[in-house]
């Protein structure tokens, strides 16, 4: 017999708060009432309606501003990203990928350090040496092209290159197993002539380069 779950009761105010949002009740950038208001409406105590609010403002509906009050921030919520990504499929993520890639190439171009470099340089040995798994040549891959975007400086790519990370690294050990690299010099200078243009701080080769690889990445799940 299928048990019933209890719902604690700021799930349910936030869903009933929620429900009133995309209903239109509060428009997009609307201030909510007060918990005085907003308690006895949805018949629960204050600290369970500044729970709900704490809950839709991590899930970016609201936002909670000291001594304003609180405000509409989206009318729907954002879907959780790790399913997203789980119902993706590989080419749609190299796709996004080549987004995010192919700008932090250019700004690499142009905002990297010696050290970034440094970092950039010694992950394109470690990618070539000989005799690795295939587990292991993707990890190098990965860092390799995880190297690139950090030294674009944006907190931002960086999140979203992590957050792509996982998914990637599946489908890529999956297809080597299946499919090797024909020709792993011509890959490995592939990634040779993006490092270059970084290193030589030219963004529009990075960039190019960096579309180039990925183009051809896609092509190979196609």
């Amino acid at each position: 017999m299928a048990q019933l779950r209890r719902v604690p009761l700021a799930d349910q105010a936030a869903d009933a708060l929620f429900a009133r949002i995309r209903a239109g009740e509060w428009t997009l950038g609307a201030k909510l009432p007060g918990e005085t208001t907003l308690a006895p409406q949805l018949g629960v105590g204050r600290s369970t309606v500044r729970e709900a609010i704490r809950q839709l403002a991590g899930r970016g509906v609201l936002d909670s501003r000291q001594g304003s009050g609180v405000y509409v921030t989206a009318l729907e919520s954002p879907e959780d990203w790790e399913q997203v990504l789980r119902r993706a499929d590989i080419v749609t993520v190299i796709e996004a990928r080549t987004a995010i890639e192919v700008e932090a190439a250019a700004l690499a171009a142009t905002r990297r350090t010696p050290s970034d470099l440094r970092v950039i340089r010694r992950a394109l040995e470690l990618r070539r040496i000989p005799g690795q798994t295939v587990e292991a040549h993707v990890d190098a891959d990965m860092a390799l092209h995880r190297a690139i975007v950090i030294a674009a400086h944006n907190e931002v790519l960086t999140e979203l290159f992590d957050g792509f990370v996982p998914r990637v690294r599946r489908a890529m050990v999956d297809m080597l197993r299946i499919r090797p690299v024909l020709d792993a010099t011509a890959d490995q200078d592939a990634h040779a002539i993006v490092v270059d243009a970084i290193a030589d701080r030219m963004p529009d080769a990075a960039a190019h380069a960096s579309r180039a690889h990925l183009d051809a990445l896609k092509a190979g799940f196609a």
